[in-house]
């Protein structure tokens, strides 16, 4: 059993508790679950903006430790003040430190879209999310069935929520639902945690034009960054280059400044 298997079976036994402590019903009496979410396909096309999905996260099953003792509130506040188009919070505990009270927290003092970042694999996460905030989700398509794929998006979409459909693989394209507006390209492979920056150029070659791209994973300095959105993403999804600093929001700031420069050299 690899560490992907490992994940989604604790997954499935944490699925099963929560629904049973925290039914539906109790979910759907959130103060967020018929607020309006806000659009993050829109936020990411926006000219003032710059595409960077800035991530809130304390560990990972690959880096170990990152920042355990962060607060979400405050990087993320920040975060959105440097000029991320969005924010993306991770929600797993066991293998990433988070929780769901993160995503909550962040949600209080920011107003641009919160992706809820989860091993999505049950209709109850989905409402879960909007129950805490969320605006989008992230299905993983190497994890999900077309089926599962097609449900868990159609759901979310009767909810508001917007859909970050993740690849890892080129074969995993084909198993996306007609219509995906988002698609989030990983350069992290699941089995063995490496990255390579060149499947994110890869893969976008074969997503029709008109879906917004996102490049996920391994974008260190902001001439990468740059390269990316040239070649047409909309997104960049970075956690761990903000989260190993001290200051993660002035990291975001500082590479967000740089960024600019280099789009407006190009």
């Amino acid at each position: 059993m690899n560490i992907l298997d490992k994940i989604l079976a604790d997954k499935r036994r944490e699925v099963n508790e929560n629904r049973e402590l925290y039914p539906v019903k109790l979910l759907e009496r959130s103060i967020y679950f018929n607020a309006q979410p806000v659009s993050l396909a829109k936020y990411l096309q926006r000219k003032e903006l710059c595409g960077i999905i800035a991530e809130f996260k304390r560990k990972s099953p690959s880096r170990g430790i990152i920042n355990e003792f962060a607060d979400p509130s405050g990087i993320c506040l920040e975060y959105m003040q440097a000029g991320a188009s969005a924010l993306s919070v991770l929600t797993d505990g066991k293998y990433f430190g988070g929780s769901k009270q993160d995503l909550a927290a962040a949600r209080k003092f920011n107003y641009c879209p919160i992706l809820r970042k989860d091993f999505i694999i049950d209709e109850y996460q989905v409402i879960e999310a909007r129950s805490i905030g969320a605006d989008a989700i992230l299905l993983i398509a190497e994890v999900l069935s077309p089926g599962s794929l097609k449900t868990l998006s159609g759901l979310a979409e009767s909810l508001g929520l917007e859909v970050l459909f993740e690849v890892h693989e080129p074969e995993s394209l084909d198993k996306l639902p007609d219509g995906a507006k988002i698609v989030g390209i990983n350069n992290r492979n699941l089995k063995n945690f490496s990255v390579d920056i060149e499947k994110s150029l890869e893969l976008a070659e074969r997503i029709p034009p008109g879906v917004i791209k996102v490049a996920e994973s391994g974008i260190s300095n902001p001439e990468t960054a740059a390269m990316l959105l040239k070649k047409g993403f909309s997104g960049l999804l970075m956690g761990e280059r903000f989260m190993r600093e001290a200051s993660p929001g002035k990291a975001c700031r500082l590479f967000i400044r740089e960024l600019k420069k280099q789009i407006n050299h190009s």
